[in-house]
């Protein structure tokens, strides 16, 4: 793999890091600023919001800056919005750099995805995508878990302040180390927008949702799971979202190995499994060691769906896969939001603090069924790509000229 990659997973660990530490700062952040609990929560709703809405918009504002530069540009907002949240006078300021900090994160990880793809030969590319990714999964087993410590133990302005500088480090990192790609030549932002009549991209992008909404179902609401029913401590909860983390980093590094020889048999598995797995929790959670078991499982599993459905979404998206690649980022933090709501509902009638494992079994179901759909699809046109010019096929779908190994495009760099 790439050196390069290494850069890109830098970046990934900082905003992964920073998207997830402030679900543990929040009574620090909230009491700093004279604020309840709910009204602090909307940190980290207005992050997924961001995310959701920056992925598009950043994605189509860069469409004509060439893609390791507007991966620098990215960097540095995101360096620029956690700066202003360590030195927020306010809350209000705080809210505004959590947002300005959000717009990064999707179109970040989606031109990540593309570049990272384009750096190795087809048959690695969902490894390189994993690799990646492996700095989003790493930042949930270290990065916030110290980012936390340190918050708790010095002030929550220094993590974010740590934070900022892990985008620095991400930066000069991309600067030096992603080889100048060329943008591929006459696309424009109505061809990166004319890949969604794809019916095949929008089918992934819905299995994204639904699929990993499923996971977030349950975890969004794993305190009071593992304390009320499993019998854990209050201070717990940390090592279990470590284990939940570890979990992350085995299922998504396993799931891009795999992924590239046979990706809807591994998309097959994972989900059937994790719907199977996010069933079971309704009982295993009331056991101590067959809950922790099972939180390392969801988390393996959630995250082994990444690397195939990101890389299905480049394959489908023909010439202009950049802005499909990064609104399928937005798609995980809309199957977050979605499966949160969905699961309080259940919780708010009475059902008790397992039922939404009940509710993401049913949603990654659904994500297993729009697989068989999507495969069925694939079969009937004969395997072929948007554009009908299919380079080779297989179970992992086509391989398009968007995605060609660098090799046959510039100069070696790897």
């Amino acid at each position: 793999m790439p050196l390069a990659l290494l850069a890109l997973a830098i970046g990934a660990f900082g905003i992964g890091t920073t998207e997830f530490v402030i679900m543990g700062l929040l009574p620090e952040v909230a009491g700093d600023f004279g604020v309840s609990i709910p009204t602090a929560g909307f940190l980290v709703t207005g992050y997924a919001l961001g995310v959701v809405l920056g992925a598009p918009l950043m994605t189509a504002l860069g469409t004509r800056i060439p893609r390791k530069r507007m991966l620098m540009l990215l960097m540095g907002l995101f360096v620029i919005g956690n700066l202003l949240s360590a030195v927020a006078p306010v809350f209000g300021v705080m809210l505004a750099g959590r947002v300005v900090a959000s717009l990064a994160h999707g179109a970040f990880f989606g031109i990540g995805s593309v570049v990272a793809a384009e750096l190795v030969a087809p048959e690695k590319k969902a490894g390189a995508i994993a690799m990646m990714f492996s700095g989003l999964t790493v930042a949930n087993v270290i990065g916030v878990p110290l980012g936390t410590l340190v918050g708790q133990a010095i002030g929550w302005r220094i993590t974010f302040v740590i934070v900022a500088a892990l985008g620095v480090i991400g930066l000069f990192g991309i600067a030096k180390l992603v080889p100048d790609l060329p943008k591929p030549e006459g696309v424009r932002l109505r061809d990166e927008i004319g890949a969604f009549r794809n019916v095949q991209v929008l089918l992934a992008m819905a299995m994204t949702v639904l699929g990993f909404g499923g996971v977030f179902a349950a975890i969004t609401y794993i305190t009071p799971m593992m304390t009320d029913v499993a019998g854990y401590a209050d201070s717990s909860v940390t090592w279990l979202l470590v284990l939940f983390g570890i979990g992350m980093v085995g299922g998504n590094l396993v799931a891009g190995r795999f992924a590239d020889r046979a990706l809807m048999p591994m998309l097959y598995a994972t989900l059937g499994s994790l719907a199977l797995v996010l069933g079971l929790f309704t009982f295993t959670a009331h056991n101590k060691v067959a809950a922790a078991v099972t939180v390392l499982l969801i988390g393996a599993l959630g995250f082994a769906t990444v690397p195939p459905l990101q890389k299905r979404v480049l394959d489908y998206a023909s010439g202009a896969p950049t802005l499909a690649s990064a609104v399928n980022i937005g798609a995980f933090n809309l199957g977050n939001a979605l499966s949160a709501w969905l699961g309080g509902l259940v919780i708010s009638a009475g059902l008790g603090y397992t039922a939404p494992n009940w509710v993401g079994a049913v949603l990654a179901a659904s994500a297993l069924v729009l697989a068989f759909v999507s495969a069925a699809l694939e079969r009937r046109s004969g395997a072929t790509g948007a554009t009908g010019a299919t380079e080779a096929t297989g179970a992992t779908g086509p391989i398009v000229a968007s995605v060609a190994p660098v090799e046959q495009r510039t100069p070696v760099h790897h």
